[in-house]
């Protein structure tokens, strides 16, 4: 994956970030990872000689509060975010599409999962087959207990994956909003689309 930010752009997003408010740098972090909805988490020894740098420029100033250290825009700094917009504009969409590959990457998990329940599912009815080749024997009767305990174990499973799953996309979703982050209406209708065909598969996979 090419990197989220080019030369010279996160310096400039930083600034953006400050401007919106004051921030200390794990927030500056956070907000980063946020708005790139995962794809890119940098580090602290990413952000703080950036930050450092930006102080020495005059575009931030830095208070230390009690074990935190908040770093806020300067007059000089906002003057540089006005003028560099145009540039903020083109660094958005491009963090738009990084939350679009964060769709097709769910798209490509719900797909895996999928796969690995219809493989489930499929043994499951294997084992029931060969249960009933033999009615009435003791072989039989153990066969068909042991095909319905796993049936009703993948059954587990599967709410389980599901469960997490909604859990995680929930809590991606209002963590990347609650920082002010946009979601694209397009990403919204990719997900969608992704759920509706592992839907569609699970349905076909039951039936077959």
């Amino acid at each position: 994956m090419a990197p989220v930010f080019s030369h010279g752009d996160l310096r400039l997003y930083l600034l953006n970030l400050l401007d919106e408010s004051p921030r200390h740098g794990y927030d500056l972090m956070q907000a980063l990872s946020d708005r790139t909805g995962g794809t890119y988490t940098p580090s602290a020894g990413t952000i703080y000689p950036r930050l450092a740098k930006l102080e020495e420029e005059g575009l931030v100033t830095k208070v230390v509060d009690g074990r935190k250290t908040i770093y806020e825009i300067t007059d000089a700094g906002r003057g540089e975010v006005r003028d560099r917009a145009g540039d903020l504009e083109g660094i958005e969409a491009g963090l738009a599409d990084s939350i679009r590959l964060i769709a097709d990457e769910v798209r490509g998990s719900v797909r895996e999962a999928m796969k690995s329940l219809r493989a489930d599912l499929a043994a499951s009815a294997r084992a029931d087959r060969d249960s009933a080749d033999v009615p009435g024997s003791s072989n039989a009767t153990t066969g068909y207990d042991d095909a319905r305990a796993l049936a009703r174990e993948q059954l587990r499973r599967a709410e389980a994956l599901v469960s997490e799953f909604r859990g995680n996309i929930r809590a991606d979703l209002r963590t990347h909003l609650a920082h002010g982050g946009n979601l694209a209406a397009s990403v919204v209708d990719d997900l969608g689309r992704a759920l509706d065909e592992a839907s569609a598969a699970l349905t076909r996979a039951l039936r077959g």
